[in-house]
């Protein structure tokens, strides 16, 4: 079975032709458990979410803050797998019909297998993966496996990329391209600030690929600010502290929905 990179860029296309960004959420797999972690990410698509980064959880992130590293705490105590992860894409995108990816650090894949990892998903109906500490020089393996079972390599650029870098991460890339909006680790921020725009704007002059913006957004006024000039809009801890700050799962699943629902609200209305 081919992997949904097709699906993926359809999705963005759409999104793309309304004259929106889309809004792309994000989850750590087996958090607070499998089984709970599917029914958040189904509820974030419920909401208003046009794809879903699935988090393979990490005992030592580089990325992620400290809201998401307590996500991944609680997920591999509870004992989480790579197995759980592609489980956890497989059910959200039957239930869905969404494009799901993988978000996770090389280290993993490597360990479970490169062709395996890569038929696995694409088996579960993955969309592709985000690799953020691949580097391009030694991606090859990887986006080989993936070219043939039909997933999206999403690489990471960042301000401190060069042009000359730039051009060379994109031209390896596929599905979109993710453009990490400031230095530093994953949580939301007070305010966008303006090196996001000038990365986008560097990024779209070496690429013809959609540019996603993550790191910070976390209302509705944000996901406008950065939709303006972003073909999309990552939000990942936001939805992880509704859940972690929920008495109960119940109230946690209703908080991100409407999480959901204000952030597609505020794509629309590009700032």
């Amino acid at each position: 079975m081919a992997g949904n990179l097709e699906l993926l860029s359809s999705v963005l296309a759409a999104a793309k032709a309304e004259d929106r960004a889309a809004l792309v959420g994000y989850l750590p797999a087996g958090f607070p458990t499998v089984a709970d972690g599917v029914r958040a990410i189904t509820t974030m698509l419920d909401g208003g979410c046009d794809i879903v980064e699935v988090g393979l959880p990490h005992s030592d992130p580089v990325l992620d803050g400290p809201v998401i590293q307590t996500a991944d705490d609680i997920a591999l105590r509870g004992g989480v797998k790579i197995t759980d992860v592609i489980e956890t894409v497989r059910e959200a995108h039957r239930i869905s019909g969404a494009p799901i990816l993988c978000m996770t650090y090389w280290n993993p894949v490597d360990r479970y297998g490169v062709a395996r990892f890569a038929a696995d998903l694409a088996e579960a109906g993955g969309a592709g993966c985000i690799l953020p500490d691949l580097p391009v020089e030694e991606s090859d393996e990887w986006r080989k496996a993936a070219q043939e079972h039909g997933l999206a390599t999403v690489f990471v650029v960042a301000p401190s990329s060069r042009d000359e870098r730039l051009a060379k991460i994109t031209a390896a890339g596929s599905g979109f391209v993710y453009a990490a909006s400031l230095m530093g680790v994953t949580g939301t921020r007070e305010s966008v600030g303006t090196e996001a725009q000038r990365l986008v704007e560097r990024t779209r002059a070496v690429t013809d690929l959609p540019v996603c913006v993550g790191l910070g957004v976390s209302n509705p006024v944000q996901a406008a600010e950065v939709a303006r000039f972003a073909d999309g809009v990552i939000v990942g801890s936001a939805f992880v502290k509704r859940l972690l700050d929920a008495p109960d799962l119940e109230t946690g699943l209703a908080e991100v929905r409407t999480l959901a629902g204000e952030l597609a609200e505020g794509v629309r209305k590009r700032g």
